[in-house]
Formats: structure tokens, C-alpha cells, sequence
């Protein structure tokens, strides 16, 4: 029984830490984000706006995290009903997915904010043009997505 709870604490862990990673991430992506807008809205509140989605796209990896983490801790261990016990191999699965899935969210959610600060500079220059500053951020979220789709595979296919 011993090994059953180590691999429910594992699987819970991984799952945590896909969000935890996923959500801290975000939170520095919209940081950088916003700073580079709250500077332009300084000067001209009128393309608040526009800058909205260009600081919001980096908060994107958060919500993959907990997607992650629900599918775990609901989809695979069942917290709310008759808990599901993986074994020890499988919480290490468990929490190796979470670990990577929540790492490249980390990293793409910071690299996002960065590319969305930098484009907030054609929506301050050239406000027609913010479709275009937001395809270039949307090209970092092709790897969470990936990441997240990836992770969402491996847990779908693991054995119980």
C-alpha cells in the first residue's frame, strides 16, 4: 500500500507542478507584457484596446497547466470520487509529464511575453496594424500547445 501512496503523491505532484510551472510562467509573460503597454497607454489611453489580447496571449500556458492538472488529478486519480492509486511506475509517468509538459509552458509563456512586449511597439507606431503584432506571439504558443498536446497524449494512453 506503501507504493500506491507514493504514486498517488507522484501523480499528484506532477500534475501540480504542470500548473504551478504553466502559471508562473504566464505571470511573468503578462509582466513583461504589460509594462511595455502601461507605457504606451501613458501616452495614449486610446489604444488600451488594442493592447488588451497582445498582453493577454501569454496566459494562455496557465490555463494549459490546469487543463493538465485536471485531467490528472479528476481524469486519472478520480480526487473527487473513489481515488484511483497509480503505481509507482506510473506516478513517476505521472509526474515526468507534468514536470516537462509544465517546463516548456514555463519557458514559452516567459518567451511569449517577451515578443509581446516588443510588439506593443507597432501597436504604439502603427495601431492599424495589431493583427500583425499579435501573430508574431501567437508563433510561441505553437510549442505550449504542442507541449500540451503531447502531454494530454501520453496521459490518454498510459495503462491503468
Amino acid at each position: 500500500m506503501e507504493q500506491n501512496t507514493l504514486g498517488l503523491a507522484l501523480g499528484i505532484a506532477g500534475s501540480v507542478l504542470a500548473f504551478a510551472l504553466g502559471a508562473s510562467g504566464s505571470a511573468i509573460g503578462i509582466g513583461y507584457a504589460g509594462r511595455a503597454a502601461s507605457g504606451v497607454v501613458t501616452e495614449d489611453p486610446d489604444k488600451f484596446g488594442r493592447l488588451i489580447p497582445i498582453v493577454a496571449i501569454p496566459g494562455t500556458q496557465g490555463f494549459y497547466g490546469f487543463l493538465v492538472f485536471f485531467i490528472v488529478t479528476i481524469g486519472k486519480i478520480n480526487l473527487l470520487g473513489e481515488i484511483h492509486y497509480p503505481s509507482l511506475q506510473q506516478g513517476i509517468s505521472i509526474f515526468l509529464v507534468g514536470f516537462c509538459v509544465g517546463l516548456t509552458l514555463l519557458i514559452s509563456a516567459i518567451h511569449q511575453g517577451k515578443v509581446s512586449a516588443a510588439c506593443v511597439g507597432i501597436i504604439a507606431k502603427k495601431p492599424e496594424q495589431a493583427g500583425k503584432a499579435l501573430i508574431l506571439p501567437a508563433f510561441v504558443e505553437t510549442y505550449a500547445v504542442l507541449s500540451l498536446v503531447v502531454g494530454v497524449l501520453v496521459l490518454q494512453f498510459m495503462k491503468y
